[in-house]
């Protein structure tokens, strides 16, 4: 006898959405929730609703893919495609995992964070994958309590969130919120993300030749799909009305002076002149007193986004080469190959750029991730 639906079936195929929902809370989603409410205020809210839709959708018929054929979409690509377009896909999905991890690694110790990622790799699937897909479960209810917090602290307006949310439109809006209206594509929807889900529902044991357990199975994947991405959706609106009720429409002055009230140390980010507010993940972590990343939790949370979302990014590259190409290498090896390709021109932007202007390049990062898509 089979019920219609059962807790226990659902909480047995828990951990692969959740462990793909952490795409949807790194640092580069952090920088664009950011840059849309500083530059559009509640103005692009929807955006991110649509966004978060159509990931979704993608999501979903990417475990759907992996459940039914047993293979992830490298596989699959590397079935259907003659060597040629399938490299060049490769190639594309490798671009985006270094965009990725650009933005991963901000608010990090940027070396540390990502070679220590490798070490992570190797020593996560010895643990076994369900604890991997716990610890994941645990940083994503700490960021949604913590940035919970922050939220209540500055008590933003509910009438513009909710006008923000669902009517599409932008007035008086230009191309500075032209550019985070695309970026929020790119940072919500990351093309290696549906590579990654395909293939972690393969951790599941599905009887493939049945189909009543095959339509069961992509029941519960897509139920706990939805739960992870609204939590996710949540704590992202959580960022954006934080910064929106913050920084639109303000100046350096207004700013500079919430960072003297306070005795903040990182007054001098911002000029005591008039000119229109720039802010980034860097800025929003050195503003106090509830007025931004400022108080106590930001600057972890930044950290622990970027190092949790790195580390979920690292299976998508260990993946990738075995089903593109057809590897068939150990699992150090491909995570040594695929790790070395994303952490050497990180490093080198690393060396030749300090933090406050790493941090800029977020929106650049997340236009190309919206060219990937």
């Amino acid at each position: 006898q089979h019920s219609c639906f059962s807790f226990r079936k659902l909480w047995a195929f828990t951990g692969p959405g959740f462990l793909m929902s952490i795409a949807y809370l790194d640092p580069g989603n952090i920088e664009s929730d950011l840059q849309s409410g500083a530059v559009a205020g509640f103005k692009l809210l929807w955006v991110l609703l649509l966004a978060t839709i159509i990931g979704l959708l993608l999501q979903r018929l990417a475990a759907r893919l992996g459940v039914v054929t047993g293979l992830h979409l490298a596989e699959v690509c590397h079935r259907q495609y003659q060597k040629v377009p399938r490299i060049i896909l490769w190639l594309m999905v490798e671009l985006a995992i270094i965009g990725s991890d650009m933005q991963e690694v901000i608010g990090s110790a940027i070396a540390i964070n990502l070679l220590s990622t490798s070490l992570t790799m190797v020593l996560f699937p010895l643990t076994g994958l369900r604890k991997l897909e716990a610890f994941f479960g645990l940083l994503i209810t700490i960021m949604a309590l913590t940035f919970g917090y922050e939220y209540i602290t500055v008590k933003p307006n509910q009438q513009k969130l909710l006008q923000g949310l669902f009517i599409p439109y932008c007035k008086d809006c230009g191309t500075p919120q032209l550019e985070q209206a695309v970026g929020i594509v790119g940072a919500v929807i990351m093309p290696h993300n549906m590579y990654l889900h395909s293939a972690l529902v393969k951790s599941r044991q599905v009887n493939r030749s049945d189909k009543r357990e095959v339509r069961e199975a992509n029941k519960y994947f897509f139920i706990e799909s939805c739960i992870a991405l609204f939590v996710s959706f949540i704590i992202n609106i959580f960022v954006v009305t934080v910064f929106a009720q913050a920084f639109f429409n303000k100046t350096n002055a207004d700013v500079h002076q919430v960072c003297a009230n306070f005795s903040s140390p990182h007054s001098s980010l911002f000029p005591n002149n008039n000119e229109t507010l720039e802010v980034d993940i860097y800025k929003g972590v050195s503003v106090p007193g509830g007025h931004g990343l400022g108080s106590a939790p930001g600057p972890c949370l930044v950290s622990q986004g970027g190092h949790s979302s790195v580390t979920q990014g690292g299976h998508s590259p260990v993946t990738l080469p075995g089903g593109f190409l057809n590897l068939r290498w150990s699992r150090f090896a491909r995570v040594l190959l695929t790790r070395s390709i994303a952490v050497t021109p990180t490093l080198f932007v690393a060396i030749f750029q300090d933090v406050e202007h790493l941090t800029g390049m977020n929106d650049f990062l997340n236009v190309l991730m919206s060219l990937q898509v």
